[in-house]
């Protein structure tokens, strides 16, 4: 809910006390806090999981937030000046799915505009899926539910919260590397350089012209008792894949001033916490070093922590570790929907706990604040611009939020090339990776057609999928409904044709949908299509223009799609774009041709 000073008065929530946490520590900000447990009696964050995603949709402004020097700056979140409710249902002891039912369901009672959940039950069907459950009911109230597709990555497994009344969010990088400054040579030779490599170590350190040593028997870093016997020096370790290994024995003995470590590709590399005064280079700068030390009589080095670069780098990436669609649960709708910054993401953290290493030493961090990394990170970007989209159109349904949305996003990075897939060695992204695209959030307020849909619509999704009447209405909790209409065609922003890539018949098979959209632009408009469709696969669109003659009008379109069935399971995906003749409004939907097994 969007920030006033007094509270909301639909708001029916209270401040639930319990262990460690009393009713006075809310406030205008946080209005509301219940926990569901039967065994634990707090609200109390005590894992820091629920304090980094909440303050990341809707923290207020912070200075001089950082990571112990790192990512320094003002922070706040996608939507400061919104409210915040925090329902916790998960504690040490375990989760359980009627707590998590009970805990959203509460959340919709109590009167909340955006739920954000950062978890996800995988392998389950949508009638024991206490996620889908419990937000088929918040979407019957209009309320948007912003999920985590999960961090199974491209081969652990498909998405999870493959849902198709919520919005399912990937995780991208974006353009801020954590680095240290190393410094090759010294006053005395006549040229110096400075490489930027990556690090997190967490002191405001300079180690300064120390002697850089290279050999055989020690550069390995993995044996504590030759390490221990090593000169003073800064040490060039091996690539030997055991990077944590070689950050631990560095770690752990004192007469090492520092390390440098290498990888074929340091961006892919998990550098959450570097233990040692150690900096992490690519392979063509290992060869420059070893060229430096070779060539000289006396080789020396600095590092310089605490660097943070942004800007150099090509952006945004699909994560590798983010998790792929199709849906398990529900193939017929695309998922995910979009992308959101998920990587190394700077957000508030619980006080006493412990976030960094030296040796070893573990740090508290002083300003409440913490780096980390996953879709439970992208997901409540995602849903503080849901939040804003909200106060801006409070008409919107979830629907036509969600569709903003993907609709107006981006599926170029900085270069207006097609975004990477980091999971998939930096091929281009599809949309079974990154949904619709990365979210643009200024466009999303201003998206000229969205795509509606209702309860009944997603009803007549479910009847389709052989599910049986009671299994139904464990989702909706309700006979209002009826399956007259069942039809997998759902009113949904993107577009997806699967195959059985063990049936190669040679014939080719055809899907044909229809869709319908709402003006949601200033008034009179018209839209033509331009269709960009996949490799190997015919797309037709009727009508090729569509006409508006005032805001709200809806108009429909088909689109039938003939491809082959690929026996090499190949997902091939394009696109289809509505452009108004004024140039205003772009609304692009992705189209995906994809195996059946396509996520596993």
């Amino acid at each position: 809910m969007m920030y006033t000073s007094k509270l909301p008065s639909k708001w029916k929530g209270t401040c639930q006390e319990g262990q460690d946490f009393n009713s006075s520590l809310c406030n205008s900000k946080l209005i509301g806090a219940r926990y569901f447990n039967k065994g634990m009696n707090s609200a109390r964050d005590t894992e820091g999981h629920g304090t980094h995603t909440s303050s990341t949709a809707a923290g207020n402004y912070v200075d001089g937030a950082s990571f112990f020097g790192y990512a320094n700056g003002v922070a706040r979140g996608m939507a400061p000046r919104a409210r915040v409710a925090m329902y916790k249902v998960i504690f040490e002891e375990g989760r359980y799915a009627s707590d998590v039912l009970a805990g959203m369901d509460q959340a919709v009672a109590d009167g909340v505009d955006i739920i954000s959940i950062s978890m996800g039950f995988d392998g389950v069907p949508l009638y024991q899926d206490p996620i889908a459950i419990a937000s088929f009911g918040a979407m019957e109230k209009g309320i948007l539910v912003s999920s985590s597709a999960g961090n199974a990555g491209p081969r652990g497994g498909p998405l999870h919260n493959g849902i198709p009344w919520v919005l399912t969010v990937a995780a991208g990088n974006f353009d801020r590397t954590y680095a240290a400054s190393l410094t090759i040579g010294n006053n005395k030779e006549k040229e110096k350089r400075v490489i930027v490599g990556r690090s997190m170590f967490p002191l405001d350190a300079w180690v300064r012209d120390e002697t850089l040593i290279y050999n055989k028997t020690l550069s390995k870093c993995d044996s504590l008792e030759l390490l221990a016997e090593a000169p003073r020096a800064i040490i060039v370790c091996e690539d030997t894949g055991f990077l944590d290994d070689q950050m631990y024995a560095i770690a752990s003995v004192t007469n090492l001033a520092g390390a440098i470590f290498v990888s074929k590709d340091p961006s892919r590399v998990d550098l959450e916490s570097t233990s040692c005064p150690g900096v992490l280079i690519s392979t063509m700068e290992f060869a420059a070093v070893i060229d430096y030390i070779n060539s000289s009589d006396d080789p020396t080095a600095g590092i310089k922590f605490q660097q943070t670069v942004t800007g150099k780098e090509v952006a945004p990436s699909v994560a590798d570790y983010t998790s792929r669609g199709p849906s398990p649960n529900c193939p017929a709708v695309l998922k995910p929907d979009v992308m959101a910054p998920g990587s190394f993401v700077l957000a508030s953290w619980i006080p006493n706990d412990y976030t960094a290493t030296v040796g070893t030493n573990m740090l508290l961090s002083s300003q409440g604040f913490n780096l980390i990394s996953g879709t439970s990170m992208a997901c409540p970007h995602a849903s503080g611009v849901a939040a804003l989209l909200k106060g801006t159109h409070p008409e919107w349904s979830h629907a036509a939020i969600r569709s903003a949305m993907m609709t107006t996003a981006n599926e170029l990075d900085s270069s207006m090339m097609p975004i990477k897939d980091v999971g998939r060695n930096f091929t281009a992204a599809s949309p079974l990776a990154m949904g619709a695209g990365h979210m643009v959030p200024n466009k999303a307020m201003d998206p000229g057609l969205v795509y509606d849909a209702a309860p009944q619509d997603y009803v007549s999704l479910l009847c389709s999928m052989n599910f049986t009447r009671n299994q139904i209405m464990t989702i909706t909790r309700s006979n209002d409904y009826n399956c007259a209409n069942s039809s997998l065609d759902l009113n949904y922003p993107s577009f997806v044709a699967f195959y059985d890539k063990n049936v190669t018949t040679g014939a080719m098979l055809k899907h044909r949908f229809r869709r319908v959209v709402t003006n949601v632009g200033g008034g009179a408009a018209t839209y033509k299509v331009k269709v960009a469709p996949p490799e190997g696969v015919k797309v037709a669109v009727w009508p090729q223009s569509l006409v508006f003659g005032k805001k709200y009008e809806q108009r429909d379109y088909y689109v039938e799609i003939v491809y082959p069935s690929d026996g090499n399971g190949l997902v091939s995906y394009g696109s289809i774009v509505w452009i108004e003749e004024s140039g205003k409004h772009i609304v692009r939907s992705p189209i995906v041709v994809s195996p059946t097994s396509a996520g596993k």
